[in-house]
């Protein structure tokens, strides 16, 4: 009894100090944006702000257009979300149901692309989307995005499809029901949970992605949010800690604030596809 009150107070503990870890950064995030010039440049920083202000959002909202680059992050990121889990779902239906070299050998490729670098990508893409005359553009930059997420959609979905029973597809062709409305009408309902899990993991990669659009983007009006951020730096690579801290907050709250509302919905998702019936 002692032993495994011992080991649970060593798990709370353990997940006590995971959760301080991940919460520091957003905390300290929180702390700077609220606090003065005075205080930034103090040797003994605190973590309450002595005298709050908002000073620092409103000159981040002066210095640059924040607004339009969050309008930008978010077509990009809501069109490839979109557009990845219409893609993903059929081919991750014909990746868990069709057994053969075909699949396997797809399914390899799947877990394979994940380990290439940006570097890799960038140039083939850059030059594809050169051809398309979609350079400095936002749909070419949403095309992107899907290239990027897919494969991992792709094996996330695969493993949610494997979850639900076969008998209810078979039961759906002994009704006459054919392979694409067996999909519309029986899986793709069962899938829901998965696939808001998916459309979210493709939302949040696209809203905080960095190197891509600051490669494919040049006018300041087409640049994605975390392009903007990095205006706040100078040339000598010194940091407007205040307004950027200001920014870098209101950045990160569309994924929180998403992440809360579905958050059921996900945990639920997870635990479908992790169990096989």
């Amino acid at each position: 009894m002692r032993t495994s009150t011992g080991a649970r107070a060593g798990q709370y503990a353990a997940l006590l100090a995971y959760l301080v870890f991940l919460a520091f950064p957003f905390l300290w995030l929180l702390s700077t944006a609220f606090k003065p010039p005075r205080e930034l440049a103090s040797l003994h920083p605190t973590w309450i702000p002595e005298n709050p202000t908002l000073d620092n959002f409103r000159q981040a909202f002066d210095e640059q257009p924040l607004l339009h680059a969050a309008l930008n992050s978010l077509v990009a990121a809501l069109g490839a979300a979109v557009i990845a889990v219409l893609i993903a779902t059929p081919m991750a239906y014909v990746m868990a149901r069709r057994r053969g070299r075909l699949t396997r050998a797809a399914t390899g490729w799947v877990v394979v692309s994940q380990a290439f670098p940006f570097v890799l990508l960038i140039i083939p893409l850059f030059l594809v989307l050169k051809n398309l005359r979609l350079i400095n553009s936002v749909p070419g930059l949403v095309m992107v995005y899907v290239v990027w997420s897919l494969p991992f959609a792709l094996w996330m979905l695969a493993g949610y499809v494997r979850a639900v029973p076969a008998e209810l597809e078979e039961a759906a062709a002994v009704d006459g029901a054919g392979r694409l409305r067996t999909l519309v009408s029986v899986t793709a309902p069962l899938l829901a949970p998965g696939i808001v899990a998916t459309a979210l993991f493709a939302f949040i990669t696209a809203w905080n992605e960095f190197f891509f659009a600051l490669v494919l983007l040049k006018t300041p009006e087409k640049q994605t949010l975390p392009v903007v951020l990095t205006h706040f730096i100078g040339a000598e690579g010194v940091a407007d800690l205040g307004p950027l801290a200001a920014a870098a907050f209101l950045a990160t709250l569309p994924s929180l604030v998403v992440f809360a509302l579905i958050q059921r919905r996900i945990t639920g998702g997870m635990l479908a596809g992790a169990v096989k019936s």
